[in-house]
Order: structure tokens, then C-alpha cells, then sequence
């Protein structure tokens, strides 16, 4: 383990090599190292008083067809979910003003689709949300479900910089948690997302009942693409009641605080960001993922459909910190 700048600076050059071991050994050290080597590689990299702000909006909201276990989303659960159709570009465009407003430099619009529809308009009102939003300059983010390769393209083509599309958990863990699509879907649509010209947004969820061992096999995961995502959400599950994981136990936050170090050191170009579940977590945890290397965070009062702190609570916090806003830095 590093012990100098010279090992530090080593470590904040982007490797796709990490084993399973190698990382379960980052996992495994004393809290207090694991956090100061992961702020050691965070500073080689970015300012450590800097958190970039994200929105998220749903613009199309319940009926998917998939079962994954953590969605109230799936048309398989029973949940308070109200579902509605893409949203009219006004107000898409009222949001992403908003957004700007409050600090946010990039706008991701979401749909529970298990991929974009092929017949219709429903696309083509996406697409042209796109490009109304990217004229406000603001960087854009999607995440419509799997892609093939004409859809990345178009999406391109439209102006989308960023494609989020989450792998989860490990896929030694992923059949217990989703059926109606592969491992290997995800990665694939991941590569057309490459091959289209967008930069990757990419992580996944804990505390779903995975091991430690899953959550490393998951960064693993990560760590192997190349090159690294550009963005990774760490999440923490938000227990929904009618979901199969409703009642899934509550995991020790230390562990979520492990994972984003863990994901630091081993992805050190990409932004880390502290996604889902921070309305079940104190200040202090917060502050400890900001420490761990975490460095971007989702704004406003909800995260598609479950909740997420406000605006007032964001920056009073990062006021607290004595953190700001990160500005717009394109493809990141």
C-alpha cells in the first residue's frame, strides 16, 4: 500500500488491472488509511474543495417492463408510482432552467423504458428535448434504458455528451437482483455508447444484501472497462415499499464509505459521484463520502422517483464543508 507521493501519484495513473484480491485488500485497511490514500489520489486528480451538481428529471415516468428488484418503476410491483408519458419539451426546458439556476451543470433526463421505443414519436420527443436543452449550456446526460447502435448515435447526434447506464452490482450477484436483462446487455450497450462518440456515466447500488465480495467484484467490473467511465454513481439503496427489496436490512454506511475510497483509488479520473439514498444519511457520512473522494452529487428534491435532500439542505451543507460547486467541465 502507498506510503509516498511518488506511490500516490502511481496510483492516480489510470489502471485496468486491479484483481478481485487486490481490491477486497483496499476494502480490508484500516478506515482512516483506506480515506487518506483515496484523498491522496483524489488531489492528483481534482480540487478537493470542488463538487460538480447534477439533476436528475424523469421524463418518463412507471410501466417498465423489467423486474428489477430495487424499481418502483416495474410494472411487476405494486408501488405509489404515478406513471406518465414523456414528458412536452416546456417542461423539460422549465427543469433544466431551473436546474441551471441552482447551480447544476449537467441535466440528465431519464425513462423507465427497458429500451427506447422503436415505433412512434416517443423517441423523437427525446431527442429534441436534447438539443433545446443542450442550447441552454448545459451538459446533457440520458438514460433510456439498453441502446443499439443507431439509437447511440442519434442520441449523439443530438447533443447528448453523457449515457448513463448503471451495471448494478457484480454479476456474480446481478441474477438475484434482475432477470429480463443480461450482464453482458448492459456492457454492450456501454460499448455502443463508446462507439457513438458519448462518454460513459456508470456505477451501481449497494446495499441490495450483496456481499463485500460482490461490491468489490462490482468495482472490478468498472475497473476493467477502458477507458474508465467518466462518471460513476455510487447508490444507496432506497427501500420502496411493493419492491422485492423492501425489506432489504439497512447496511452499515461505513461500508458505502469503504466502496466510494475503494472506487477512488481505483478510478481516478472519474468523477465519483454520491448518488441515491443520501436522505437516510447524516451530515457526518456525507462529509466522510466527500473525504473518501466523492465529488459530485444529484440536486433537487428527487432522484426519479424517490426522494433526495433539497436544494436549501445541499447548500447549506456545502456551505458547512466549505465546498463549491464545481464548474462545467465538458465529457466529464
Amino acid at each position: 500500500m502507498p506510503t509516498t507521493v511518488d506511490s500516490v501519484e502511481t496510483l492516480a495513473q489510470p489502471r485496468h488491472d486491479f484483481t478481485r484480491q487486490e481490491i477486497l485488500n483496499w476494502f480490508d485497511l484500516p478506515l482512516t488509511r483506506l480515506i487518506w490514500i483515496a484523498q491522496s489520489v483524489h488531489r492528483q486528480r481534482f480540487n478537493d474543495d470542488e463538487v460538480q451538481l447534477c439533476t436528475l428529471l424523469s421524463i418518463k415516468t412507471g410501466s417498465c417492463s423489467e423486474d428489477c428488484a430495487y424499481c418502483p418503476q416495474s410494472v411487476r410491483y405494486s408501488t405509489e408510482v404515478e406513471n406518465h408519458a414523456v414528458l412536452d419539451v416546456d417542461s423539460i426546458l422549465q427543469a433544466a432552467r431551473q436546474a441551471k439556476e441552482n447551480g447544476s451543470t449537467r441535466f440528465c433526463m431519464g425513462a423507465a423504458w427497458r429500451s427506447p421505443p422503436e415505433g412512434g414519436d416517443h423517441f423523437a420527443k427525446v431527442l429534441n428535448a436534447v438539443t433545446e436543452v443542450k442550447k441552454l449550456g448545459l451538459e446533457v446526460c440520458t438514460t433510456l434504458g439498453m441502446l443499439n447502435p443507431d439509437q447511440a448515435q442519434a442520441l449523439q447526434e443530438a447533443g447528448v455528451d453523457a449515457y448513463n447506464h448503471n451495471l448494478d452490482t457484480s454479476p456474480e450477484f446481478y441474477p438475484e437482483i434482475i432477470t429480463t436483462r443480461t450482464y453482458q446487455d448492459r456492457l454492450d450497450t456501454l460499448q455502443h455508447v463508446r462507439d457513438a462518440g458519448m462518454v460513459v456515466c456508470c456505477g451501481g447500488i449497494v446495499g441490495m444484501g450483496e456481499t463485500r465480495d460482490d461490491r468489490a467484484s462490482l468495482l472490478e467490473q468498472l475497473n476493467h472497462l477502458d477507458p474508465h467511465p467518466e462518471s460513476v454513481p455510487i447508490n444507496l439503496l432506497v427501500r420502496v415499499a411493493g419492491t422485492p427489496l423492501a425489506d432489504a436490512p439497512d447496511l452499515d454506511i461505513l461500508e458505502l464509505i469503504r466502496t466510494i475510497a475503494t472506487a477512488r483509488i481505483l478510478l481516478p479520473t472519474s468523477r465519483v459521484r454520491l448518488s441515491a439514498g443520501r436522505t437516510s444519511m447524516s451530515e457526518e457520512a456525507q462529509a466522510l463520502c466527500f473525504l473518501a473522494g466523492a465529488n459530485s452529487i444529484f440536486t433537487g428534491e428527487k432522484l426519479l422517483t424517490t426522494p433526495n435532500p433539497d436544494q436549501d439542505t445541499d447548500v447549506a451543507l456545502l456551505a458547512k464543508l466549505g465546498l463549491k460547486p464545481a464548474d462545467a467541465v465538458p465529457s466529464c
